[in-house]
């Protein structure tokens, strides 16, 4: 979720095919690994709190399942409230969570015993710089590092830039 020494996390960048499947060409997906005291200490803690129903600032456990080996996976998220819709942004980028959850369509935010599910659609690129400006507004403080040098008060061709980097989901809350 959040890592507390900056210098010491370790961007990982991975080739996988791009998102149009007419076009042939690769394209390079940004990652930034959790270092081992975010892995070990920070993101256990806040999902701890969140399971027994204290939410850390808004937080919420996403549990989705993997697309390999059909387990369900947990990962502490920040949902964002914008407009009557709510979003999840991956300030790391390409991640696991993001991966499994593209593939799934599907998934549930937990906070405490109350699990939401919900089905999930990415948006493209020209959509997210508003998105991307709110959640930057609201927990900068916490993941603004990740996003080099981009704040809430960049311009929408700044984000725009920068927008294929951090994948952003709109969720749409299931009808009971």
């Amino acid at each position: 979720m959040n890592e507390t020494n900056s210098s010491a996390r370790a961007a990982t960048t991975v080739m996988t095919a791009a998102p149009a499947a007419s076009e042939s060409t690769q394209a390079v997906e940004r990652y930034l690994e959790p270092d081992k005291l975010t892995k070990r200490l920070a993101n256990p803690i806040v999902a701890g709190l969140t399971r027994l129903g204290i939410s850390v600032r808004g937080s919420r456990v996403l549990e989705v399942q993997g697309r390999v080996s059909g387990e369900w996976r947990e990962v502490p998220v920040n949902p964002l409230a914008l407009d009557g819709r709510t979003y999840l942004v991956a300030p790391r980028g390409h991640t696991q969570w993001v991966r499994n959850l593209r593939v799934a369509g599907t998934g549930r935010l937990r906070r405490g015993r109350r699990r939401t599910v919900f089905t999930a659609t990415e948006l493209a690129d020209a959509d997210k710089a508003p998105i991307i400006r709110a959640y930057l507004a609201e927990w900068a403080f916490e993941v603004g590092k990740f996003f080099d040098g981009i704040t809430k008060d960049s311009s929408d061709d700044e984000l725009l830039a920068v927008a294929s980097g951090f994948p952003v989901f709109e969720i749409h809350i299931a009808e009971d």
